[in-house]
């Protein structure tokens, strides 16, 4: 019987260490903990990105930050269009939106590198015109989830996927069971699964339900467990062990931060606090720190807050966004889908 060469580890590849919780990186020879003078820190650490939103106007404003500091958010470059609500995903180079609204609903998908500071180039596009889209996936794959289309299709069970390298438009990956749109516009990754939570139905009733996949395969979405705050208008992140879910509303607004282990099976548990009670909250994550940017109480903001991930507790000052604003998605190139 035929096997398949066993493919090389590239140099600088990273992974989460279950045992010792350290990440590691390759140097080409054997894994090594990430430290200060890691190749990894030499190059800018892990940067976060926030797409897109409401400032109140429709806004294309990229901002990113270096999840491992603090202080403020620098301008990256701008979306090809103002845009609310985009879904936000990304592998260690690319960052990616898809769809969104910008006075009517979109179908575009784009992308920048992360370490380019620029504007938004063209990838393809989604199946289905939508925003409130919950984006997702690891190295290889992203995932579009759920989201509200155009009459007559409405609140959408559709999941679509991407192969991040390449360009192209999305196609189908199987449904979610419910018909959920405001949920975070990011899902919650390790290497192997996606994490989807929340939202409302057409009914306008807030939806506790969590969902994943399994990003290699193709097919629908399981049960996972059920949220016990923070059912909509969220901010989602996760490292490849624990996905966050800080503010957003149950449906009263909340600074409730709680989270799940990705791998088990389970319902939520309380974390902590973010700084203040606010929705419609973009997230982002490296392997140790959470990171929540923007948001209303119902007022906009340009909060930036952080937690430490494999601990608890309430989250601290991070710094301000470029902008005041609400209805952003956020991305990075160190969240626990890459490993």
């Amino acid at each position: 019987m035929n096997q398949q060469p066993l493919q090389p580890t590239p140099v600088g590849a990273l992974r989460f260490n279950t045992d010792s919780s350290k990440l590691e990186y390759y140097d080409g020879n054997q894994w090594v903990n990430v430290t200060s003078d890691s190749p990894e820190v030499q190059t800018g650490g892990v940067r976060g990105l926030f797409m897109g939103g409401e400032t109140p106007g429709f806004d294309a404003t990229i901002d990113y930050i270096n999840v491992g500091s603090t202080g403020s958010a620098a301008d990256f470059g701008d979306l090809s269009g103002n845009t609310s609500i985009p879904s936000a995903l990304a592998s260690r180079t690319r960052g990616v939106a898809g769809g969104g609204y910008t006075g009517s609903n979109t179908n575009k998908i784009e992308y920048v590198t992360i370490s380019v500071k620029s504007n938004t180039t063209d990838f393809g596009d989604l199946t289905q015109s939508k925003h409130w889209v919950q984006g997702g996936g690891n190295q290889t794959r992203g995932i579009f989830a759920g989201g509200n289309a155009d009459s007559p299709v409405g609140h959408s069970n559709t999941i679509e996927y991407i192969t991040i390298a390449a360009t192209g438009n999305a196609a189908d990956f199987g449904d979610i069971a419910r018909l959920p749109s405001t949920s975070s516009g990011s899902a919650m990754n390790s290497p192997t699964r996606s994490v989807f939570g929340g939202g409302s139905d057409p009914s306008s009733n807030a939806l506790n339900t969590i969902e994943y996949i399994t990003i290699a395969t193709l097919g629908n979405a399981a049960d996972f467990g059920d949220l016990t705050d923070n059912k909509i208008r969220y901010g989602g992140c996760s490292n490849a062990i624990r996905g966050l879910m800080g503010g957003g509303a149950t449906p009263s607004i909340t600074a409730s931060i709680t989270y799940i282990a990705i791998a088990t099976l389970g319902n939520t548990l309380d974390f902590g606090d973010l700084t203040s009670a606010r929705q419609n909250v973009a997230a982002c994550a490296s392997s140790t720190r959470a990171v929540w940017g923007g948001g209303s109480t119902p007022s906009d903001t340009n909060i930036l807050d952080y937690v430490q991930i494999p601990s608890t507790g309430n989250a601290a000052d991070f710094g301000d966004m470029t902008v005041t604003g609400d209805h952003r998605s956020g991305c990075s190139n160190g969240h626990g889908g890459l490993g």
